[in-house]
């Protein structure tokens, strides 16, 4: 008699990553609506805390509470544990505990792991996993052991909690602080003129940013004695943005009155290398973007939607697409038949799936934009560039803010809830997690079609 073992449905790595994600934020907002999470001891509103955790394990930094004010110290606890699982990846995390428990990861669970770093396959996941916990906690301790040297003087032994809390928020590129003992909101502006913090930030940020599959290419170097492709782009691509940005904030903020004007040289340049780095996605604010010009602000919006590498702790359509779509239009201008990126030829899958990512990327902004104007108590209260700062700022997992957030109604709100949740997994993940597999077509043959473009 034939025994038919009954077929075990397994899940899209897509779907587990949403899933997985809803989970987490799920058991966020339950700890976060504790007494014990609240300096008053009182109940915070579910929603107040539903936003703050999609925030922090979105690592966004939007917020409807300054952290240090409103947050107990287990409340904040809570908040570094959020950003941490949200910055690695809650799939990354749960595949470590499975190697240090001896378990065997068979090629479903990499495949799942994989799509956390938005790379199609992972060759060495054994090791690379180890890699990236090892590493992670390093750098963040190293931080938090530099930033101690600032902060510990000032504040005693809470200066510790302080020192971990903003490493672990810097390299997650989440853009929370707890600096709110300095003014409620005030973020890093009463740092402006202490180098060792923003210095150690960004950098933490930086490393964040550049994303485990450059981490691995560097490990790796003294035996390969060459860089992929990938990390040469994202290391080309960071410094240009970097210094361009430095640059930008230094001419657009340099005679602001109320940024940058009366601050010595050194200062302005300080800042604006801070700015440049941070507004890709961490979302510190140390200019205060609220009394930026229009200008910086529009800038600003640009460099928050390139955001930071695939694979890394920030968000924003990367800026691997960024090169891509440079050279794409570049190969058509110079009438290349192939697209070339320091002479490799790239694949048409590559520049569909760059076209894909940056065409829902705009949709889900401008989606975001539109109904964040409309939805405002009075809209005009906050004028067109500021909702549009605030969506591309959800999106992409920056988390700053020129007021909107604060302006919002619950349904702006919930808007930015679903904005974050869909910049953090990535517009492509969240339609493959709701679209069903589509039929074979390996047998079927279309005629070929012709349109005119442009």
């Amino acid at each position: 008699m034939p025994i038919f073992k009954k077929a075990v449905k397994r899940f899209d790595p897509a779907r587990t990553l949403v899933i997985g994600f809803l989970i987490i934020i799920t058991v966020g907002t339950l700890l976060l609506c504790l007494p014990i999470s609240s300096k008053t001891r009182e109940f915070t509103p579910i929603f107040d805390c539903l936003f703050t955790a999609t925030s922090a394990s979105c690592v966004t930094g939007l917020s409807v509470f300054d952290t240090y004010a409103h947050w107990s110290l287990f409340g904040q606890i809570v908040i570094a544990f959020l950003i941490q699982v949200g910055g690695l990846g809650f799939v990354t995390i749960i595949t470590f505990f499975n190697v240090a428990a001896g378990k065997k990861l068979g090629y479903r669970t990499l495949k799942n792991a994989g799509g956390d770093f938005s790379e199609s396959t992972i060759e060495s996941g054994r090791r690379i996993f180890i890699r990236i916990m090892k590493y992670s906690l390093i750098f963040e301790l190293c931080g938090a052991v530099i930033l101690g040297f600032s902060f510990v003087p000032k504040h005693g032994g809470y200066g510790v909690w302080m020192s971990v809390f903003m490493s672990v928020s810097a390299f997650c590129n989440a853009g929370f602080d707890l600096l709110g003992m300095n003014g409620e909101g005030t973020s890093l502006i009463s740092v402006q003129n202490e180098p060792m913090v923003l210095i150690t930030l960004a950098l933490l940020i930086i490393i964040g940013g550049l994303g485990f599959i450059v981490w691995e290419n560097f490990l790796n170097f003294r035996q390969s004695k060459k860089l992929s492709l990938h990390t040469k782009v994202v290391l080309f691509m960071t410094a240009v943005l970097v210094v361009g940005g430095t640059v930008f904030y230094l001419i657009s903020e340099g005679g602001n009155s109320k940024t940058m004007k009366d601050m010595p040289f050194g200062e302005k340049l300080l800042n604006s290398f801070f700015a440049s780095v941070s507004t890709r996605t961490a979302g510190f604010d140390n200019l205060s973007m609220g009394d930026t010009t229009e200008f910086s602000q529009m800038g600003t919006i640009l460099l928050m939607f390139i955001g930071a590498a695939p694979g890394s702790t920030g968000g924003g359509i990367k800026v691997t697409t960024l090169m891509v779509m440079i050279v794409t239009v570049v190969s058509y201008i110079r009438n290349k038949n192939d697209v070339e990126l320091f002479h490799h030829k790239l694949d048409k899958l590559t520049i569909y799936r760059t076209l894909v990512i940056s065409v829902l990327s705009m949709f889900a902004v401008a989606m975001c934009f539109v109904f964040l104007y409309f939805s405002m108590p009075d809209h005009t209260q906050a004028d067109a560039v500021q909702c549009l700062f605030d969506a591309v700022s959800a999106f992409s997992t920056s988390g700053l803010s020129t007021g909107a957030t604060a302006l919002a109604g619950t349904a702006g709100r919930i808007l930015l809830i679903f904005t974050m949740f869909i910049g953090r997994l990535g517009p492509v993940s969240i339609i493959m997690s709701l679209v069903m597999k589509s039929a074979n077509r390996k047998n079927i043959v279309v005629p070929d079609g012709h349109i005119l473009i442009g």
